[in-house]
């Protein structure tokens, strides 16, 4: 089961790009801000686990 955080890289209308902190170099992530906590912004963490985000 994957458990990590992600920084809130950029907004992009209903979409964000995620990064994971531990593994930078990886692509970042698109998802779907409907699937995001209301309240991120730009630069923020989220924590993944168990299929939700939340913000950390």
């Amino acid at each position: 089961m994957l458990t990590c955080d992600y920084k809130i890289i950029s907004i992009d209308g209903d979409y964000a790009h995620l990064q994971r902190t531990d593994l930078p170099e990886e692509e970042p992530k698109l998802v779907a801000r409907a699937l995001l906590p209301p309240e991120i912004f730009e630069g923020c963490i989220v924590h993944y686990e168990m299929m939700q985000y939340e913000m950390k």
